[in-house]
């Protein structure tokens, strides 16, 4: 049986982290479609909260292309936001699923950013035009992002967000354990 996959975007990055995760963590065959919903949000979200925000914006928004969600496809939304820490300002990302009725809002990790970077999207520049401009490469948010770069390459955007995405489904496999 194939299950369906709606991702609120159609950046190849959060399209494949949505799918590579939910078909290992289900061992499900998946049929995806990437989607260009609005975030309701700034492109480049500055604050935690605003990042949450345009994740689950974006579950809302294909939630109403198809119904209301009441089928038994998986929405999934990742949103990449930046905010300034106790230890610095980072990049990090909220991802959101939902699946017949219940939501699970996960965060990933923080990368922490330089604060040169941190600046120029003050000045309303976004992250992946920074690195691009930085590092001397094209549309690196569609490949292996901010994170990518300043890991060597030992982590990634879509990695990352696996993770994230893998720890959000736990309310998923034991639903039990987290009823109200």
């Amino acid at each position: 049986m194939i299950s369906y996959l709606y991702v609120g975007s159609q950046n190849p990055v959060k399209v494949n982290a949505a799918l590579e995760t939910l078909s290992d963590t289900l061992d499900e065959a998946f049929e995806v479609e990437g989607i260009s919903v609005p975030s309701g949000v700034s492109d480049q979200p500055m604050t935690e909260e605003e990042t949450r925000e345009g994740a689950i914006n974006r579950v809302k928004a294909l939630l109403s292309l198809h119904g209301g969600g009441e089928n038994e496809a998986w929405y999934v939304a990742i949103e990449g936001g930046v905010d300034v820490f106790e230890d610095g300002p980072a990049t990090f990302a909220y991802v959101v699923i939902y699946h017949e009725g219940h939501w699970s809002v996960g965060r990933s990790a923080n990368l922490p950013l330089p604060v040169s970077v941190y600046q120029a999207l003050q000045r309303g520049e976004e992250l992946g035009d920074v690195m691009d401009a930085l590092f001397d490469t094209h549309n690196i948010k569609q490949k292996g992002g901010a994170i990518g770069l300043l890991t060597r390459h030992h982590a990634t955007r879509q990695s990352v967000y696996q993770v994230a995405l893998t720890l959000a489904m736990a309310k998923f496999h034991f639903p039990d354990l987290y009823t109200d």
